[in-house]
């Protein structure tokens, strides 16, 4: 049996093998046929020859990420391990540029390989549907770009909105005005504006229309000209709303459509809007689709298995 042994001379082998070595349990899960023993600031590896080439290459990676950002998580391993190979991977992250200096010096950039695809999409098409599962950035990145987009003056505006379909409440029974009752709501929509742009700049795009946060219903009729917009949450489209909204745009207008085909709250028998777009718009010339998946989920690490297990449940009704 072959040997590989690693050591972590500058690299502090706690933070990198993570508490009660839970980095070096996931590397045993994509390696089930290496052994792998940590110990101290030395890892030593046995099995197959080529296995050991590929894990020296892997892991490699891995250091090269924690030398030039100081920390490792699951989803970094896991973009590592299951990249096609160190030059894609490279690839990728070097094409992570900055959208947008955020509030606070925060920097906002797409994280994975497909929110860098659906970055990508948008400077290439003026329609972009990004659908994945919760968590995946699909609505940040959106918020980001239409931000970035209105920083830049590309657009005059941005405009975001969502279908007046609740994930069973109902916000009849909320006090207050129209605004009052619709703010908790599109809260996911101002959560990204308030990363992005300090709370009195913000108040005073709110105010002066520059940017609106609406309801889908509240479209109609309307003509969106040099605007950013997205429509979140769009599962919850029906047929009839998501036509209307698709034909609301206008001269110089961004487009972006983000949904999960997965939580639709809308009533039993009622298609999807989102899901007879995607079908009916995949081969239209001008319109970008991004599927995301567990892969880039950014939040809590717990999330990802959640959405997996939720995944088993379904697949066996």
């Amino acid at each position: 049996m072959n040997e590989l042994v690693i050591e972590l001379s500058e690299i502090n082998p706690r933070e990198f093998f993570g508490q009660q070595n839970e980095h070096i349990e996931l590397l045993k899960k994509y390696f089930p046929k290496l052994k792998i023993v940590a110990r101290g600031s030395k890892i030593k590896v046995f099995g197959d020859e080529e296995m050991l080439e590929e894990f020296d290459m892997r892991f490699n990676m891995l250091m090269d990420h924690f030398g030039k950002y100081n920390k490792l998580d699951e989803n970094v391993i896991e973009r590592v391990l299951t990249s096609d190979s160190r030059e894609d991977y490279s690839a990728s992250e070097a094409s992570g540029q900055v959208l947008v200096h955020g509030v606070s010096g925060k920097l906002i950039k797409a994280q994975t390989a497909n929110q860098r695809k659906l970055v990508e999409l948008s400077f290439k098409n003026d329609m972009i549907f990004a659908v994945g599962p919760a968590g995946t950035g699909k609505t940040y990145t959106g918020v980001a770009l239409a931000v970035k987009a209105l920083k830049e003056k590309q657009v005059k505006r941005i405009i975001l909105t969502r279908p007046a379909v609740e994930a069973g409440e109902n916000l009849g029974f909320l006090p207050g005005d129209l605004k009052e009752k619709l703010d908790p709501y599109m809260q996911p929509l101002y959560d990204g504006l308030r990363d992005m742009i300090p709370h009195e700049k913000l108040e005073t795009f709110i105010e002066k229309g520059i940017i609106q946060i609406a309801p889908l219903a509240f479209m109609r009729g309307r003509t969106l000209d040099n605007a950013f917009v997205i429509l979140d949450e769009a599962q919850n489209t029906t047929h009839a709303q998501m036509k209307m909204f698709l034909t609301r745009m206008g001269k110089n207008a961004k487009f972006m459509i983000t949904g999960d085909p997965g939580q639709i709250d809308l009533p039993r028998r009622v298609i999807s809007g989102l899901k007879e777009a995607l079908l009916v718009l995949k081969d239209v010339k001008g319109v970008g689709i991004i599927y995301l998946d567990d892969k880039d989920v950014i939040r809590h690490r717990l999330v990802k298995k959640v959405i997996a297990a939720y995944k088993e449940i379904e697949h066996t009704d």
